[in-house]
Protein backbone atom coordinates (compact mmCIF):
# COMPACT_ATOMS: atom_id res chain seq x y z
CA UNK A 1 0.00 0.00 0.00
CA UNK A 2 3.03 2.01 1.24
CA UNK A 3 4.60 1.63 -2.73
CA UNK A 4 1.28 1.79 -4.27
CA UNK A 5 0.85 5.72 -2.28
CA UNK A 6 4.24 7.15 -3.13
CA UNK A 7 3.84 6.05 -6.91
CA UNK A 8 0.41 7.50 -7.11
CA UNK A 9 2.09 10.80 -5.84
CA UNK A 10 4.97 10.60 -7.84
CA UNK A 11 2.51 10.45 -10.62
CA UNK A 12 -0.05 13.27 -9.48
CA UNK A 13 2.75 15.54 -9.16
CA UNK A 14 4.25 14.78 -12.58
CA UNK A 15 1.02 15.28 -13.91
CA UNK A 16 0.56 18.71 -12.05
CA UNK A 17 4.17 20.23 -12.86
CA UNK A 18 3.57 19.63 -16.83
CA UNK A 19 -0.19 21.27 -16.40
CA UNK A 20 1.80 24.02 -15.22
CA UNK A 21 4.59 24.40 -17.84
CA UNK A 22 2.01 24.20 -20.66
CA UNK A 23 0.07 26.81 -18.62
CA UNK A 24 2.36 29.27 -18.39
CA UNK A 25 3.43 28.21 -22.53
CA UNK A 26 0.77 29.44 -23.43
CA UNK A 27 0.12 32.75 -21.33
CA UNK A 28 3.68 33.48 -23.13
CA UNK A 29 2.33 32.99 -26.50
CA UNK A 30 -0.58 34.91 -25.67
CA UNK A 31 1.68 37.99 -24.43
CA UNK A 32 3.93 37.66 -27.93
CA UNK A 33 0.50 37.93 -30.11
CA UNK A 34 -2.03 40.15 -28.30
CA UNK A 35 -0.93 43.94 -28.81
CA UNK A 36 -0.89 45.57 -25.46
CA UNK A 37 -1.91 48.35 -26.85
CA UNK A 38 -5.23 49.71 -28.65
CA UNK A 39 -6.61 52.90 -30.09
CA UNK A 40 -9.20 54.84 -28.17
CA UNK A 41 -11.02 57.50 -30.33
CA UNK A 42 -10.37 58.85 -33.63
CA UNK A 43 -7.06 58.54 -35.74
CA UNK A 44 -6.49 62.45 -36.99
CA UNK A 45 -4.17 63.84 -40.30
CA UNK A 46 -3.05 66.74 -40.96
CA UNK A 47 -1.95 68.36 -44.14
CA UNK A 48 0.92 69.34 -45.07
CA UNK A 49 2.25 72.70 -46.64
CA UNK A 50 3.23 72.54 -50.84
CA UNK A 51 5.20 74.30 -52.66
CA UNK A 52 2.03 75.38 -54.62
CA UNK A 53 -1.36 75.59 -53.33
CA UNK A 54 -3.30 75.92 -55.85
CA UNK A 55 -1.93 72.56 -57.01
CA UNK A 56 -4.16 70.00 -54.99
CA UNK A 57 -2.36 66.81 -56.64
CA UNK A 58 0.96 67.79 -54.53
CA UNK A 59 -0.86 67.55 -51.30
CA UNK A 60 0.02 65.08 -48.62
CA UNK A 61 -0.39 64.36 -45.14
CA UNK A 62 2.34 65.91 -42.90
CA UNK A 63 1.48 64.50 -39.17
CA UNK A 64 -1.37 61.57 -37.97
CA UNK A 65 -2.10 61.74 -34.05
CA UNK A 66 -3.68 59.23 -32.50
CA UNK A 67 -4.42 58.49 -28.82
CA UNK A 68 -3.45 54.80 -27.32
CA UNK A 69 -4.23 52.76 -23.71
CA UNK A 70 -3.43 49.72 -22.67
CA UNK A 71 -5.21 46.95 -23.31
CA UNK A 72 -7.16 45.10 -20.42
CA UNK A 73 -4.37 43.06 -18.78
CA UNK A 74 -1.25 44.70 -20.72
CA UNK A 75 1.74 45.17 -19.56
CA UNK A 76 2.99 48.81 -19.06
CA UNK A 77 4.97 50.58 -22.20
CA UNK A 78 7.91 53.15 -21.97
CA UNK A 79 7.10 55.57 -24.65
CA UNK A 80 10.06 57.63 -24.16
CA UNK A 81 11.05 58.85 -28.06
CA UNK A 82 13.91 59.72 -29.51
CA UNK A 83 17.40 58.04 -29.63
CA UNK A 84 16.06 55.99 -26.74
CA UNK A 85 13.38 54.93 -27.79
CA UNK A 86 11.60 51.41 -26.75
CA UNK A 87 8.74 51.49 -29.10
CA UNK A 88 9.20 51.76 -33.10
CA UNK A 89 6.70 52.92 -35.28
CA UNK A 90 6.64 52.02 -38.62
CA UNK A 91 4.59 53.26 -42.28
CA UNK A 92 3.41 51.55 -45.60
CA UNK A 93 1.36 51.35 -47.95
CA UNK A 94 1.55 49.51 -51.23
CA UNK A 95 4.81 50.80 -52.29
CA UNK A 96 6.36 52.89 -49.60
CA UNK A 97 7.68 50.77 -46.57
CA UNK A 98 9.34 53.26 -43.81
CA UNK A 99 10.50 50.93 -40.40
CA UNK A 100 11.05 53.79 -38.47
CA UNK A 101 9.59 57.45 -38.52
CA UNK A 102 9.72 59.87 -36.04
CA UNK A 103 7.02 60.09 -33.37
CA UNK A 104 6.55 61.67 -29.74
CA UNK A 105 3.91 61.21 -26.99
CA UNK A 106 2.10 63.25 -24.68
CA UNK A 107 -0.11 62.05 -22.06
CA UNK A 108 -3.41 63.27 -21.98
CA UNK A 109 -5.54 63.81 -17.90
CA UNK A 110 -4.67 61.96 -14.99
CA UNK A 111 -1.34 60.23 -15.48
CA UNK A 112 1.85 60.35 -13.59
CA UNK A 113 5.39 61.91 -13.76
CA UNK A 114 6.86 58.79 -16.14
CA UNK A 115 6.89 58.21 -19.05
CA UNK A 116 5.39 54.83 -18.91
CA UNK A 117 1.92 54.30 -19.93
CA UNK A 118 0.49 51.78 -17.34
CA UNK A 119 -3.19 50.79 -16.44
CA UNK A 120 -5.83 54.01 -16.81
CA UNK A 121 -3.65 56.54 -18.62
CA UNK A 122 -3.98 58.02 -22.02
CA UNK A 123 -1.32 59.42 -24.29
CA UNK A 124 -1.51 60.71 -27.64
CA UNK A 125 0.77 59.79 -29.72
CA UNK A 126 1.96 62.49 -32.66
CA UNK A 127 3.22 60.58 -35.98
CA UNK A 128 5.71 63.31 -38.59
CA UNK A 129 4.74 61.60 -41.73
CA UNK A 130 7.69 61.23 -44.70
CA UNK A 131 8.02 63.52 -47.18
CA UNK A 132 8.76 63.68 -50.74
CA UNK A 133 8.57 60.16 -52.66
CA UNK A 134 7.78 59.01 -49.63
CA UNK A 135 4.85 61.31 -48.51
CA UNK A 136 1.30 59.73 -47.90
CA UNK A 137 -1.09 61.35 -50.34
CA UNK A 138 -4.97 61.80 -51.05
CA UNK A 139 -6.88 58.21 -51.33
CA UNK A 140 -3.99 56.36 -50.59
CA UNK A 141 -4.53 53.09 -47.96
CA UNK A 142 -2.20 52.89 -45.28
CA UNK A 143 -1.16 50.99 -42.17
CA UNK A 144 1.08 52.34 -39.18
CA UNK A 145 2.56 49.80 -37.35
CA UNK A 146 2.87 50.55 -33.31
CA UNK A 147 5.80 48.16 -32.32
CA UNK A 148 6.07 47.75 -28.65
CA UNK A 149 9.56 45.94 -27.29
CA UNK A 150 7.00 43.80 -25.89
CA UNK A 151 3.49 41.97 -27.16
CA UNK A 152 2.46 41.93 -30.76
CA UNK A 153 2.09 44.91 -32.32
CA UNK A 154 -0.92 47.02 -32.62
CA UNK A 155 -1.67 47.91 -36.87
CA UNK A 156 -3.62 50.77 -37.43
CA UNK A 157 -5.04 50.80 -41.02
CA UNK A 158 -6.90 53.48 -42.42
CA UNK A 159 -7.72 55.15 -46.12
CA UNK A 160 -6.58 58.92 -46.68
CA UNK A 161 -10.06 60.64 -48.53
CA UNK A 162 -9.75 61.22 -51.66
CA UNK A 163 -8.65 65.47 -51.17
CA UNK A 164 -6.65 66.43 -48.38
CA UNK A 165 -7.71 68.82 -46.06
CA UNK A 166 -6.20 70.43 -43.17
CA UNK A 167 -7.18 68.47 -40.75
CA UNK A 168 -9.01 65.16 -41.30
CA UNK A 169 -10.32 62.41 -39.21
CA UNK A 170 -9.50 58.72 -40.90
CA UNK A 171 -11.79 55.76 -41.23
Amino acid sequence: IVVASLFAFAILSAGTSSTEEAEEAIYAGLSGVQSSLQVRGAVVAEEGVDATPADASDDFVKTMRFTVSLSSGGQAVDLTSGATSRVLIGFRTSTILVNNVTWSASFLGNSDSDMLLEDGELAEILVTMPTGADALKAATQFTLEVKPPTGGVLDITRTTPAAIEAVMELR
